[in-house]
């Protein structure tokens, strides 16, 4: 358990499925950022998305590259953060959170350091800025079939708009459970003294935490379905074929397979952030529910909260436009209804996993100490909640914190302007970034360069946007000129303060 609150050093935020949104609105806010109010139709009712833009962004000036503070991530929601405005929060975790009653039990979202839900801001009626979300992916052990439930946060105080369903999980069920934040640093703490503890839940380090993300569970589910699928029980599909994607010598490695959250071409600054949960409440009540249909039927006017993740991105707005499709699990809350989730995500980037691979760099802020130094056991703890593998000598090759730089560079950008035809008629998954998906990830990328102190390396920032004046990316121009860091050290060679990092093995043994 992490107890030892911190003061915030980040940012962050949000985004939306393609199906569901409609009609953008940016209303500009302070220090540069933006808040989306998106309005969308499902089911022939009105539902009301409320999500904040995902990163800062400069003022407008004709051609002028965007800018983006160091704690600005391109790829959530930027939370509006002044010296009065709380940006942490507290989520309780219930006992057993493994087992299903633990799942079925709503998780509490309150303020740190004994602040209330009012007083501190963090309630899921503020969700755009301070919204906590939860995501579980259940793996039957005999027979290798996967699951997702999604635990339901609730405003501490509050009960449930409509009371989450008992999920019927297999025997001996492994459950991972992922959490998601659209402020900066989320603590968890334990409903009981041992509910932490019986979850294997971690959020950091002691006195270091990541911040928006945490896990329960995760090193032992992701070693039982690496081994299962050696043991051939439980199966992965491939991650497909785009006929839309144009191939270019700068996509390395992966020719016209569709994209994984460990390819080059679509990773920002921090590789496997938040979830793709998402809850539905009430305005009138300030009460949460699960987004199942039938309660998307029931609450009339209900607003859809979302937790912004480069999943979701993925999932929700590549894969469709490049005629591609996620990683789903049937949903044990929603009858069984098709589901994707981040550790879905993962399993099959593990086996659909890119010669030039994308995991998580140690210049990631998440995974930074507290004094912004370079932390490797810190790096290796978050790869192994989520799959992937610790630092090692073929890994470092790709992505230490100068490869992981270069890498986006010479891999993305090309991809990018090679593809930008078909990416400007996707839709941005939030408007005060950029006005299609081009400028949204163009401007993504812009700001990851600068997020991940690229240009220590020699780089240049490849991408150059022009913004509107609401400060949304309008168009974006591409330099593919191949770039190699300065005083690259090689393979296994980038290390910080004389801590050299170990050769350890892929746990997927793949």
């Amino acid at each position: 358990m992490l107890n030892g609150h911190r003061s915030a050093w980040r940012r962050r935020g949000n985004r939306s499925r393609a199906a569901r949104l409609a009609v953008p609105l940016a209303i500009p806010m302070a220090l540069g950022l933006t808040l989306g109010i998106i309005l969308a139709v499902s089911g022939g009712n009105t539902t009301q998305i409320l999500q904040s833009a995902m990163g800062a962004s400069a003022s407008p000036s004709g051609s002028a590259p965007a800018s983006a503070s160091a704690s600005a991530d391109p790829t959530s929601t930027a939370t509006t953060t002044t010296s009065t405005t709380n940006v942490n929060c507290d989520i309780i975790v219930p006992a057993n959170p493994l087992s299903a009653q633990g799942l079925a039990t709503p998780y509490q979202l309150t303020g740190t350091d004994g602040q209330t839900p009012a007083a501190s801001g963090c309630e899921m009626t503020n969700a755009a800025n301070l919204g906590a979300f939860v995501q579980a992916t259940i793996l039957n052990p005999r027979t290798g079939a996967l699951a997702v439930y999604n635990p339901l946060v609730v405003t501490q105080g509050t009960t449930p708009a409509m009371k989450p369903p008992v999920p019927t999980l297999p025997a001996h069920a492994i459950v991972t459970i992922d959490f998601g934040f659209n402020g900066t640093d989320l603590f968890q703490v334990g409903a009981t003294p041992d509910a932490l503890q019986q979850g294997n839940c971690v959020n950091g380090e002691p006195g270091s935490i990541f911040g928006q993300v945490s896990f329960c569970n995760g090193i032992n589910f992701f070693n039982a379905a690496f081994w299962l699928e050696r043991d051939r029980k439980l199966v992965v599909p491939s991650e497909g074929t785009s006929r839309k994607i144009v191939p270019t010598a700068g996509w390395l490695g992966t020719g016209r397979d569709c994209p994984v959250t460990r390819n080059f071409d679509m990773v920002d600054q921090d590789p496997s952030d938040n979830v793709t949960t998402e809850y539905l409440l009430d305005p009138t009540t300030g009460q949460t529910a699960p987004d199942t249909a039938a309660n998307a039927a029931n609450l009339t006017g209900s607003q859809l909260l979302l937790n912004g993740s480069d999943n979701t991105l993925l999932d929700g707005f590549l894969d469709p436009l490049l005629g591609c499709r996620p990683f789903e699990a049937p949903n044990l809350g929603d009858n069984g209804a098709p589901a994707t989730s981040q550790a879905l995500d993962e399993l099959l980037a593990a086996k659909n996993q890119p010669r030039i691979v994308a995991l998580v760099p140690e210049n990631d802020e998440m995974v930074l100490n507290n004094d912004g130094g370079f932390d490797a056991a810190k790096t290796n703890l978050y790869r192994r909640e989520v799959g992937q593998a610790p630092i090692n000598e073929a890994n470092n090759f790709t992505s230490s914190p100068v490869n992981f730089c270069q890498n986006i560079v010479d891999i993305q950008t090309p991809f990018l302007a090679a593809n930008q035809a078909l990416l400007a008629t996707g839709q941005a998954p939030v408007a005060g970034v950029g006005d299609n998906l081009l400028t949204f990830l163009a401007n993504r990328l812009n700001m990851s360069f600068t997020n991940l102190n690229c240009g220590n390396f020699g780089l240049t920032n490849p991408v150059t946007v022009t913004l509107d004046g609401a400060g949304a990316a309008i168009a974006a121009t591409f330099n593919t000129t191949p770039q190699t860091a300065a005083g690259n050290p090689g393979p296994g060679r980038h290390h910080r303060s004389g801590r050299r990092h170990h050769e350890l093995m892929d746990p997927s043994g793949m």
